[in-house]
């Protein structure tokens, strides 16, 4: 382990907003990550400086990290505002190295996760109500954000990661860790409004799209009882569907596709992230139906009359607070679900994110950190 003694200085739109912030961390930890440079750059290894843990901390390494798409988009600087260098990564899974004098939580060799996020205000209602993605200030993302401190903050393609123990999960006993990683965003993605809409045994739910979402929705919804239909523009995806738990497919590339299924559904998760028709899938809804879109495709036209006549719902959801993460993991440990995986070695990342952008992964490349270590 090295350290280092270092002062910086960071402008951060978060909790110092316009403000430059002189931090003093007596003790830095020289870290190795895989990172990109600029929004052309490849990702390529890079070192980056983790704070030692304070008294609230936890100092974790990192065994394994998901990809996500959004992953990708802000590493190509797709939804602007990136900061570079930058290291990604929001699907952590490692073991506790070591812990602050305040912890009591936690102790060294735990196994942990880390999610999308690293902190909140912690003072605001959504915070309070144990909603931290809602945070009134915004939350403070893992990577490509800002912490409370001004500092830059780093994701999990890296060797380890320093966060405050309220914003840690703990991983239950026997599950297998390559495969957990991606519940901590893929999962509570489409848990959360699963819970939220209050899916239950008996419901009939479809899921829109069979990929990194899709197919956590197929499984998740399942263990609730629901009776799960994919919708797919691609008939090939049919078998895997079924595979994945699904009880129906429907291939909405079909002539009649959508007539032949109207007001079939109580709830409909929308994984899909590209442009779409929404008042033809509302049509699948039964009265008071909820259709929850989950991906953030560009402007899509939407009649009132889909909603209006059947008193339909258009929501949205993004992932879900560290009570109800943990909550998630929890349910997928009784009920057995993992997340399908390609686990990869670091070097080759860039390859992933390419395969990836192709819709060429079922579902999910996790990268072994082990690899990035011995790079």
């Amino acid at each position: 382990m090295q350290v280092v003694e270092v002062v910086k200085e960071y402008t951060s739109p978060a909790f110092v907003r316009g403000r430059t912030t002189k931090i003093r961390r007596s003790k830095l930890l020289k870290t190795a990550a895989y990172a990109a440079l600029s929004p052309t750059a490849p990702l390529a290894p890079h070192v980056i400086q983790r704070r030692e843990p304070g008294a609230n901390d936890v100092l974790i390494d990192i065994l394994y990290c998901g990809i996500c798409h959004s992953d990708i988009h802000q590493a190509r600087d797709e939804w602007g505002g990136a900061i570079f260098p930058m290291v990604p990564g929001h699907e952590i899974v490692g073991r506790i190295a070591g812990v602050g004098s305040n912890v009591v939580k936690w102790r060294a060799g735990d196994i942990a996760g880390v999610g999308c996020f690293v902190d909140s205000c912690r003072e605001c209602g959504p915070c309070m109500d144990g909603e931290e993605q809602y945070c009134e200030k915004g939350m403070n993302l893992t990577y490509n954000g800002y912490g409370r401190d001004g500092a830059p903050t780093y994701g999990g393609y890296s060797t380890r990661i320093t966060v405050d123990e309220n914003y840690v999960l703990r991983i239950p006993a026997g599950m297998p860790l390559e495969r957990t990683a991606p519940l901590l965003c893929a999962g509570i993605t489409t848990y959360s409004p699963l819970r939220r809409f209050g899916v239950k045994a008996g419901d009939r739910v479809a899921v829109a799209g069979l990929g990194g979402l899709g197919h956590m929705g197929v499984k998740i919804a399942g263990a609730m009882g629901a009776s799960v239909t994919v919708l797919s523009h691609s008939p090939e995806k049919r078998a895997e569907a079924l595979r994945l738990g699904a009880s129906e497919f429907i291939a909405t590339v079909e002539p009649r596709a959508f007539q032949e299924n109207a007001s079939s559904f109580d709830l409909i998760l929308d994984t899909v992230s590209i442009r779409h028709d929404y008042d033809s899938y509302l049509s699948l809804l039964r009265h008071d139906g909820t259709m929850v879109l989950l991906g953030i495709p560009e402007p899509t036209p939407l009649s009132a009359y889909s909603l209006v006549m059947q008193r339909r719902r258009l929501a949205g959801s993004l992932i879900g607070g560290i009570r109800e993460t943990q909550e998630m993991l929890d349910f997928c440990a009784r009920h057995h679900i993992a997340s399908d995986v390609e686990v990869i070695p670091a070097h080759r990342i860039n390859e992933a994110y390419e395969r990836v952008v192709r819709s060429d992964v079922r579902y999910r490349f996790v990268i072994d950190i082990s690899s990035l270590k011995e790079s």
